[in-house]
C-alpha cells in the first residue's frame, strides 16, 4: 500500500496492490498492520454500502460533530464517483477549502479522510456501489451537513442533472456554520 499525500494535512490516498489477471483481480482495502505501520491511527467501528441505481445521485455534504465526528476511508467496488471533502478544522490552511478526487472501482484508490471534514460524492456511473469504512458509529444527533451548492466553498460539480435527496438540498450555508472542529498539527 501507498500512501499519497494531499495539499489537505491529513487527507491521503491510498494506492493498493491490486493483484489481476485473466479471472479478474484481488486486493486487500483493508489492513490494521498496514495502517499501524504507515502511522495511521484508527479504529474502524463501522462498514456502510451506498448503492447508488444511476448516474448524477449527489450525496452529502455530510459528517459528524464531536464527540461522536468520524473519520472515513471511502472506495468504490464498482462504477465511478468524484469523491468531496471540504476541510472544516479551525485553524488548518485549507480552511473552507475543499479536495475532490474521482474515485473508480478496480483502480485500487481509497480516500482516507480525517475527522473535521464534511463529505459527499456525484455517482458518475449507472450501478456504482460505494463503500466506506468509519472510526465512530453513526449518531443521529450529532449529523450535519452541508448544502453541496455552497457558492462560497465553489464546488466545481461536473455540470449535469443531478438527483439530490430533499435533505440534502436544505442543508445549511458554510457561512453559517460555526466549526466545532479545530487543526491538529
Amino acid at each position: 500500500m501507498q500512501l499519497i499525500e494531499t495539499p489537505f494535512p491529513g487527507l491521503f490516498i491510498l494506492k493498493l496492490k491490486v493483484f489481476e489477471d485473466k479471472r479478474g483481480f484481488f486486493m486487500e482495502t483493508y489492513n490494521q498492520n498496514r495502517f499501524a505501520s504507515l502511522k495511521l491511527d484508527y479504529n474502524f467501528v463501522q462498514d456502510n454500502h451506498a448503492y447508488s441505481r444511476q448516474r448524477g445521485v449527489l450525496r452529502g455534504l455530510h459528517f459528524q460533530v464531536p464527540p461522536r465526528a468520524q473519520a472515513k476511508l471511502v472506495w468504490v467496488s464498482r462504477g465511478r464517483v468524484l469523491d468531496v471533502a471540504v476541510d472544516l478544522r479551525k485553524g488548518s490552511p485549507t480552511f473552507g477549502k475543499y479536495f475532490s478526487f474521482e474515485l473508480k472501482a478496480g483502480s485500487g484508490e481509497q480516500l482516507l479522510i480525517p475527522r473535521g471534514f464534511a463529505h459527499g460524492y456525484l455517482v458518475l456511473e449507472d450501478h456504482t456501489d460505494f463503500m466506506y469504512k468509519v472510526d465512530e458509529f453513526y449518531s443521529p444527533e450529532h449529523e450535519r451537513g452541508l448544502y453541496y451548492l455552497d457558492p462560497d466553498l465553489k464546488i466545481d460539480w461536473p455540470r449535469e442533472e443531478v438527483i439530490v435527496s430533499d435533505k440534502d438540498k436544505n442543508l445549511p450555508l458554510f457561512k453559517d456554520f460555526e466549526s466545532p472542529f479545530v487543526f491538529e498539527e
